[in-house]
């Protein structure tokens, strides 16, 4: 009887581990199978998920060619930017030259240096037919307002003639690279000639007082 007891305990405790491992196996499958369903996407979702890489990886590709590109001519112009400003320091020595052999006394109307100074012109010609033929080309500023993008007033000179702030003297000519400043004109502009009548009066009363 004794037996027949423990046998049907044993029985009972296998069964019920059997269930529970059955029930463990039920859940662990419906989770694979609920994993399995989510983890699927149709092929339209795909289709769209790749397509949207495909589209991101244009999109950034594009954008390393435009600074690729912008890098390079932004190289190319500094390069060409420097070499210009450098390359004006010849214009300026042609006109140095050029005012000290004409402030020079003892060559003054002499046939020699007639002859030098076309010379000096033939050349600076050239020069700024090279220059503008790179896109450097010279700042107009005589008679013109003064434009603090282009100009830069170096003095004020009285002139009746002109409205106040008019270019009437250019000290060094300014030139452009492209669209941008190479060089600002260093010049002389117009200002009202001041009134000496007005100021003799005024010192006279003031030396009364």
């Amino acid at each position: 009887m004794e037996k027949e007891q423990n046998e049907n305990i044993d029985n009972s405790i296998s069964d019920e581990k059997g269930s529970k491992e059955d029930e463990t196996e039920k859940s662990a499958e419906n989770e694979n199978n609920t994993d399995e369903e989510i983890s699927v996407k149709s092929p339209e979702e795909k289709i769209l998920e790749i397509e949207d890489k495909l589209a991101r990886t244009l999109a950034e590709m594009e954008n390393q060619r435009r600074r690729f590109e912008k890098e390079k001519e932004e190289a190319y112009e500094y390069g060409g930017f420097v070499f210009a400003k450098e390359a004006l320091s010849l214009v300026d020595n042609l006109e140095r030259s050029k005012n000290i052999l004409e402030s020079d006394e003892k060559l003054k109307n002499t046939e020699p240096l007639k002859k030098t100074l076309e010379h000096l012109d033939i050349i600076k010609k050239d020069l700024i037919s090279i220059f503008t033929k790179n896109n450097i080309k010279p700042i107009e500023s005589l008679n013109k307002k003064l434009d603090p993008n282009f100009h830069q007033a170096m003095m004020e000179i009285e002139d009746e003639t002109k409205e106040p702030g008019t270019i009437v003297q250019e000290i060094q000519k300014g030139f452009t690279i492209k669209d941008r400043l190479l060089r600002p004109s260093l010049v002389g502009v117009s200002k009202k000639p001041e009134n000496k009548d007005i100021n003799n009066e005024q010192n006279k009363e003031n030396s009364r007082k």
